[in-house]
């Protein structure tokens, strides 16, 4: 079998990317990137995208600044499903740290849904602690359009990045 290694970079995610993230989420969710964007203007989120040589994001997630005092926030996290398991999402929760402590913060934290045991394994691996739990919900579109709620139970996480 044949090897293929991709070189990745990380940068902030722009509107002309969003075309290409449909594998991302729903179109809502694609068409809310647009106010996460905004947002990252005035400096209250980093909305980040790991890219493939020509520029194609292949995993996208923020850090949110205003969720918890003293924390950068992970939320939206992402990578395409066809790439998972190759490190991306690893080189994605990396950078965001690294956006994190460039805000002079040493702490990052995140939800998990507890009905994704993988994301939480990987997250484990990579030094994030459970101190918590939380309900939490949001809008998901169907693929006929449709609009329901979507609810879980979040365990909450916290690495220190000092």
């Amino acid at each position: 079998m044949a090897e293929i290694r991709l070189h990745l970079s990380v940068r902030d995610l722009a509107e002309a990317d969003l075309p290409s993230c449909g594998w991302a989420g729903s179109p809502r969710h694609v068409r809310e990137l647009v106010r996460q964007l905004r947002r990252a203007e005035a400096g209250e989120v980093d909305y980040l995208a790991v890219c493939t040589p020509v520029g194609l994001p292949v995993a996208v997630g923020g850090v949110d600044y205003a969720v918890a005092p003293g924390a950068g926030t992970l939320w939206q996290l992402g990578v395409h499903p066809v790439l998972q398991s190759c490190g991306i999402g690893t080189l994605l929760i990396r950078s965001a740290e690294q956006r994190i402590v460039a805000r002079g913060l040493a702490r990052a934290e995140l939800g998990v849904e507890e009905s994704d045991p993988r994301a939480r394994a990987l997250y484990e691996r990579l030094g994030y602690r459970a101190f918590g739990r939380a309900p939490d919900s949001w809008e998901v579109e169907d693929a006929d359009g449709t609009l329901r709620r979507h609810e879980t139970v979040c365990t909450l996480m916290r690495k220190s990045l000092a």
